[in-house]
């Protein structure tokens, strides 16, 4: 990959820089594909990552690129017009856009020729390719700065083929494609991959968002709703809590990769069944009722992402179904779409990008082997040790939380008010809402079964918001919040500080008033004890 200057240099990942002599894009495309500038497949039956090319301001300007998109007629997202003369001069050399046209993450390529991809991507920075909020700051760095940041992210997760929710998306079909070659006779034909997702399925009923086909004329009250914590709990502070003059929240580290590891779920079609039997290692969709499990009020309900109890047979995913069983309670299935071609699809998605964040931390100073007050020391700075792998940091923290979301694609522009009409994203063997589902009902029962035990130690949360729990706590320190075992160590099962995902960092700390107030104005203290309007959950 490289990031293009507006005097054409052409700076690469590793520091060097080269010319670019390309006066056009179409050319640009040429010196791409020449300097051979991709990366090598993640899985043997993949393919080698399309050479990425990011257009400063400047870069763009010299290409004929107008500084920003403002194009708001298509249905998709913002694009050049068809006949925009940089589009004119792409198709009249020979080369084609994809059914996106010419975006800030456009794809230009031709036909496959001898077995050989001939495509490249570009970025455009002036168009918001690479959007602050995944990539903090990466607009005003120089333009060998970040060819840095790009490639340590390239080469940990993966070449950037747009937002870093499509990136999420495309790593898990880039570390399990869906087809191999296999010879039948004398030829070679596509053959599915084991364990991949191999070909696009409906999902069930229950599990479809309302605008899709097969969620016409369904009932009220009948679809999935595995969704993150967002719960207040209602019935306030207690005296002693209110003895206490602080609030800490903690926040569980990668959370949704977390759920992702090891999860079995579902790689074919639903298939519906009356009265079954309840199988914990059969992913799927349940409708079951749960409203009869007693919980303290203190705690929020782990079986819906609002906190409060169920009032009657409702659809769940497996894990929430599970969980149920671990405490110790009856279920009893009326019916359910259930899985049986089934297996661990996310663990090679989770485990590089737990290697990512991993080796992104210890490049922040952040490792495993800190104590607990060298950990939290360490996080109170490590953003300003080094900018742009903070930014990298970031970008891969959404690729998770983005990569979920993604399988579970909406439909866009005016094709959001045309229900029960199908829309591209269904067409592609990664939309699976039912996998969106396990991930986040493993996430919220991870949690659950945290403060389960936080509170068999007198510790009881105040709210929840995604993987941010905020607790009542005598110092403004962790540690002291945190329950032990006689001897000094972590309680078991409890909130645990530590890099690794699943373990948990300090978020925020608050004046206990502070969280009163907000409660009060019924808002949730857990979106704002970090003081960071942009935090809507998983971060």
């Amino acid at each position: 990959m490289a990031v293009l200057d507006g005097a054409g240099l052409a700076h690469l990942a590793d520091g060097r820089t080269a010319p670019c002599p390309a006066g056009s894009v179409a050319e640009l495309v040429d010196w791409a594909l020449r300097a051979g500038l991709g990366a090598e497949r993640l899985h043997r039956h993949g393919q080698d990552a399309d050479p990425l090319v990011v257009l400063t301001e400047a870069a763009a300007e010299r290409l004929g690129l107008p500084p920003r998109l403002d194009n708001r007629a298509f249905d998709d997202g913002m694009r050049l017009a068809e006949d925009h003369p940089v589009v004119r001069e792409i198709l009249a050399a020979g080369w084609k856009l994809t059914r996106r046209g010419f975006g800030p993450w456009p794809r230009i390529y031709r036909p496959a020729e001898h077995g050989r991809r001939r495509c490249v991507q570009l970025a455009v920075l002036g168009w918001d390719a690479l959007e602050d909020r995944a990539w903090p700051g990466a607009g005003q760095v120089p333009p060998g700065e970040l060819a840095r940041m790009l490639g340590t992210y390239a080469a940990r997760v993966l070449t950037p083929r747009g937002s870093t929710a499509v990136t999420g998306l495309e790593l898990m079909t880039a570390l399990r494609p869906p087809t191999r070659p296999v010879r039948d006779g004398a030829a070679w034909t596509p053959g599915p991959v084991p364990g991949s997702l191999t070909a696009p399925v409906d999902p069930a009923p229950p599990e479809a968002p309302e605008e899709h086909p097969v969620a016409e004329g369904r009932p009220a009250g009948q679809e999935l709703d595995e969704e993150a914590y967002d719960w207040v709990r209602p019935c306030g502070f207690t005296d002693a809590e209110c003895a206490l003059p602080y609030v800490l929240g903690l926040d569980v580290n990668m959370a949704f990769a977390a759920a992702a590891n090891r999860l079995t779920v579902g790689l074919g079609a639903p298939v519906h069944t009356d009265g079954p039997r309840f199988d914990k290692k059969v992913p799927g969709a349940w409708y079951v009722d749960l409203s009869h499990v007693e919980l303290d009020p203190r705690l929020p309900s782990p079986f819906t992402p609002s906190g409060d109890r169920p009032s009657g047979p409702a659809w769940y995913a497996t894990p929430t179904v599970a969980y149920a069983v671990e405490l110790g309670h009856d279920v009893a299935p009326l019916e359910a779409w259930l899985r049986p071609e089934a297996g661990a699809y996310l663990d090679p998605w989770y485990e590089r990008l737990r290697d990512a964040y991993l080796a992104t931390m210890a490049d922040l100073g952040v490792t495993k082997d800190l104590t607990e007050a060298g950990y939290l020391a360490a996080m109170a700075g490590h953003k300003d040790v080094d900018p742009a792998a903070a930014a990298v940091l970031s970008a891969i923290k959404a690729t998770v939380k983005g990569g979920i979301g993604k399988l579970r694609e909406r439909a866009q522009g005016k094709a959001r008010f045309r229900t029960n009409q199908r829309w591209p994203a269904l067409e592609r063997p990664t939309w699976r809402p039912d996998i969106r589902a396990a991930v986040i009902a493993t996430a919220r029962v991870n949690m659950h079964r945290k403060m389960l035990k936080m509170a068999t130690h007198g510790r009881y949360p105040v709210a929840v918001l995604s993987d941010c729990v905020v607790y009542p706590a005598p110092t403004p320190s962790p540690l002291d919040l945190l329950p032990r075992t006689p001897d000094g160590r972590p309680a078991p099962g409890v909130f645990r500080l530590g890099v690794s995902p699943g373990m948990t960092k300090l978020e925020g700390v608050r004046d206990l008033w502070w969280a009163a107030e907000v409660i009060e104005e019924h808002y949730n203290p857990a979106r704002h004890i970090k003081d960071d309007p942009t935090r809507d959950g998983e971060e």
